[in-house]
């Protein structure tokens, strides 16, 4: 699996997994929010071992830009509020960086 859709799919599983935990302590869900919400997260730690790098450090930091535009589309689609010029400004920067990450030469 190309490491992209690793990134993605470990962002999916992390932002889906914090939901859980801020649905129960802000929006007043069930506590029975946390047993998905903790499998999620599960899913997510594994999903990132998954990364072909010799350090974790330049795997975590790499994956920061994905989760940064993970998170402004759940932003969006999720909680229907839609991400402003700065959001898209940060996010762009954020790509960047995982980008110089990823395929700077070593």
């Amino acid at each position: 699996m190309p490491a992209f859709a690793i990134y993605l799919a470990a962002a999916l599983a992390e932002i889906a997994g914090c939901f859980a935990f801020w649905a129960w302590l802000k929006l007043g869900k069930s506590i029975w929010w946390l047993a998905p919400g903790m499998g999620s997260l599960a899913l997510f730690a594994w999903l990132l071992t998954m990364i072909d790098s010799a350090a974790a450090g330049r795997a975590y930091a790499a994956y920061g830009g994905v989760y940064i535009a993970t998170s402004l589309v759940w932003l969006w689609l999720a909680e229907g509020v839609r991400p402003d010029r700065w959001d898209m400004t940060g996010v762009a920067v954020a790509i960047a960086g995982s980008v110089i990450i990823l395929a700077g030469p070593r």
